[in-house]
Formats: C-alpha cells, sequence, structure tokens
C-alpha cells in the first residue's frame, strides 16, 4: 500500500472468526530495550546534522450514516521530525510524531497502539559488527514480501486504523521493537528479526471503524500475549528472479481466537513458512508467493479459534503508456479442515467458504511533469461478493507542499463479510503536507 510496501498477510474475513471482529489491545508497559535505546538518542534531536520532516494535516468524513461512530473519520495535525545522526561506528535513528487528534476519544498516549500525542515511529541504532552483517536494534518499521497491499509472509505489525480512514499510506506500517540481523554469506541473504514482546497490529477496535457484531458505545476487550516472535528470510537472486523463503513463528497479528472464560478476545499461537519470487516477465514484472499458516487450531475443531490455511497469490506490474502503470493480483485463502470448522461452528453463525478469492488492480498516473499523480486501487473478492476502492489524487504544488485527496469506499452484499462489514465506514478525505 503505498511507500514501499512491497510485501505482502492480508486482511482476515471477518466471519473467518466466529468472534466478529472483538478487538482491543489492553494498554502494555513501554519495553525496556526501548526506553534504553530512547536514552541513548535523546541527545539527536538537537545535535543531528541531518534533520527533516513533515507537518501534515488532514480531515475526513463519513459519506454514510454510520449511528455507532461520528460523522468526522479523520481530523488530526502531525508534526514529523527524523533525525539522524552519524558515527564512526554506527548511526543513530529517531523519528517521531507529535499528533493533535481532535476527533480521537482517547488522549491516553500508548506507544503500541499509537494513541496519544506522541507516535514514536522510529528510535533505533545501526551497525556494521563485520562485513557480512548488519545490525539494527530497537524501534524500527519491518516489511519484507512481494505483494501489493496483500501480505502473506509479511508478518510484521500493520495499522489498519491508519489505513481505513485516510491517512498516508505509510502508516500502514506500524512499528515494531525488534533486533533485526542481516547477514551476507556468498551462498544466501540472511535477514533475522527478533521481536523480545509480541508487536500486535494496530487492529480494530471500534472507537474509529464499526465493525459486523459491534454493538454502539463499546469498545471489545483484547489479551495481547507477551511472549517474543522470530521472522526468517534467506533470500538471493537467480537467473534475474529474486527469490526468497520464509519462517515466522509466534502468534497471530490480529485477534484470531476466544476465551470464553474471560469473553477476551486472543491471539492463537501461529507458524508459518513461505516462499517468494519476482522478476521480469515479457514487458513487466511479475511477483508469485505462498504461505502455509499453522495455527494453533491445527485440527480445525476449535470453533473459537482460526483454522490453519493455506495463502497464496500471483502479481503482474507493467507501464502500460507513458506515465501510466498498472499492477493486477490474484490472491487465495483457502482454509484446511473445513468439514471440521463447519461442524463446530456454532447456530446461527454464518460459516466461511473453504476458499476466499481476492483480486486486485492499481492504476497510477501522472500528469502536469509528475507533478500530479491520479491513483486507484481496488479489492474485489467474487467469493465474498464485496470489494473496496482507493482513489487518490496529489498534487505537489512546489518542492515543500503536497496536497492530496481521496477516500476509502466499501461495499458488500452481506455485512459480515470483510469489505460488507465496513460499508457505513466508507469516507472521503483531504490534506496538506509541508516537507522541510
Amino acid at each position: 500500500m503505498g511507500v514501499g510496501l512491497e510485501s505482502p498477510t492480508y486482511f482476515s474475513s471477518a466471519r473467518r472468526s466466529n468472534v466478529a471482529w472483538p478487538f482491543q489491545a489492553e494498554p502494555r508497559q513501554f519495553k525496556s530495550t526501548l526506553l534504553i535505546v530512547l536514552l541513548a538518542l535523546s541527545p539527536i534531536a538537537v545535535h543531528a546534522l541531518d534533520l527533516h520532516g513533515f507537518v501534515d494535516t488532514r480531515v475526513g468524513v463519513r459519506t454514510q450514516t454510520d449511528p455507532r461512530q461520528d460523522d468526522e473519520s479523520l481530523g488530526e495535525v502531525r508534526l514529523q521530525l527524523d533525525a539522524m545522526r552519524y558515527t564512526d561506528w554506527a548511526t543513530f535513528q529517531l523519528r517521531s510524531d507529535l499528533v493533535y487528534d481532535w476527533v480521537a476519544n482517547d488522549t491516553a498516549v500508548d506507544l503500541d497502539e499509537g494513541d496519544g500525542w506522541i507516535d514514536l515511529r522510529e528510535a533505533n541504532l545501526q551497525l556494521s559488527p563485520t562485513s557480512i552483517m548488519d545490525l539494527k536494534v530497537g524501534r524500527q518499521i519491518l516489511t519484507w514480501g512481494t505483494g501489493d497491499l496483500v501480505f502473506i509472509n509479511d508478518l510484521f505489525p500493520k495499522d489498519w486504523v491508519s489505513f481505513f480512514s485516510g491517512r498516508d499510506e505509510e502508516y500502514l506500517k506500524a512499528p515494531s521493537d525488534a533486533v533485526f540481523i542481516s547477514l551476507f554469506p556468498s551462498a544466501v541473504n540472511i535477514d533475522i528479526a527478533v521481536t523480545p514482546q509480541f508487536d500486535a497490529d494496530r487492529f480494530l477496535t471500534g472507537e474509529r471503524i464499526s465493525f459486523f457484531g459491534m454493538q454502539p458505545n463499546t469498545v471489545i476487550d483484547a489479551d495481547v500475549p507477551d511472549d517474543p516472535e522470530v521472522a526468517l528470510r534467506l533470500s538471493r537472486t537467480v537467473g534475474g528472479y529474486e527469490l526468497a523463503g520464509y519462517g515466522y513463528s509466534g502468534s497471530w497479528k490480529s485477534p484470531a481466537g476466544m476465551d470464553p472464560a474471560t469473553d477476551r478476545a486472543t491471539f492463537p499461537d501461529l507458524n508459518v513458512v513461505g516462499a517468494s519470487a519476482r522478476g521480469q516477465l515479457g514487458p513487466g514484472i511479475v511477483n508469485t508467493e505462498v504461505g502455509f499458516y499453522d495455527s494453533e487450531d491445527s485440527a480445525g475443531n476449535d470453533p473459537l479459534i482460526r483454522n490453519s490455511e493455506v495463502r497464496a497469490l500471483i502479481g503482474y506490474q507493467r507501464e502500460l503508456a507513458r506515465d501510466l502503470s498498472a499492477t493486477a493480483q490474484y490472491y487465495l485463502e483457502h482454509m484446511l479442515d473445513h468439514d471440521e470448522y463447519r461442524a463446530t461452528s456454532p447456530e446461527g453463525i454464518t460459516p466461511a467458504d473453504e476458499d476466499r478469492h481476492l483480486l486486485t488492480l492499481r492504476l497510477t498516473r501522472q500528469l502536469m511533469n509528475q507533478n500530479l499523480t491520479l491513483s486507484l486501487f481496488t479489492f474485489y473478492s467474487p467469493s465474498d461478493s464485496d470489494g473496496y476502492v482507493r482513489p487518490m489524487v496529489s498534487y505537489k504544488a512546489t518542492d515543500n507542499w503536497r496536497l492530496t485527496a481521496g477516500g476509502n469506499i466499501f461495499a458488500g452484499n452481506n455485512n459480515h463479510t470483510f469489505f460488507g462489514q465496513f460499508e457505513d465506514n466508507s469516507n472521503i478525505y483531504a490534506g496538506a503536507r509541508y516537507s522541510f
């Protein structure tokens, strides 16, 4: 989804869980490792030689009436400061947003959820202990994979509230508090991301985006685990194609279960293995990716835990004409043990299909010496009969000023499918950014 989103888990269908999106993370302690990094970086903002940032203001309104939400979908001013300091042995980075949000109901600071007057995007140090090793420690934005706004092996946290509300596409990527190790032996490149304490998605809580089954004036709680998670990528280029294998051990990034004893949403254990390929095919670039999701409910007979799945995608990108490009994708979610899932589904719950199909198309047109960008990204699921359209216009008025307008338009035949449940959250927005 923009800003280098070349990595691809995708939105989970709401009806895949028998819980109907009971999402809300409880406040968590700031991680001690992050505090150490912040203390180390504290002088950077004053003394950094490389300091830049922007002021961004955005407003948005719903195009339909939602009795569970205010008419305003977005209203904020952000000041982002990005400071870097270079030494002989390491690079330090501190990037943070200072936020005034007049739509938010809760202004308490939560660095995990991105709530409050500060959103700490990055706070880390980078160094190269050896000639074949890079190390990055602290808060950072992590991404990998090949999909365009469709994620399979990219199991780093996402911010769905920002994405659906109309913030810049870069905010889809939520930060991770991790140690990222890159090794470059001759045979294959190795990337390892170790997160000492699980980083969940900034998932939907009901505070700004409504979902199927949500009652008015309610925010449903979730039990976010504190266990570590590990992600691995092995990659190399063969015959002009970028090949990669992936592994992950942790938990579902958004709630995918329910604890009946506490009535809280949970994050069941999850292990993933996958692979991808990307390279030239004819006049364009082809990419393909696959992943096996081994859920905690490996037998598929627990109706309160999401089943294991196989996910796959194939995409193709090419230039159709000068300054006009297109990217098309086909994505599949195949639920394993579907018969067991149906047999144990509670009465009154519409069961999910065994296969969920999704088609995407991105069209990008640049005009006026590439100062004006027209973009359209569409999602359509023929199996769910629903869709999501993201039109956007961006105009670079000067080297410093950029004006943006766009929308998030949802539609569906049923309110229990993934995109259909968000129909009342359809919105349009406009923004202005001054970069320095």
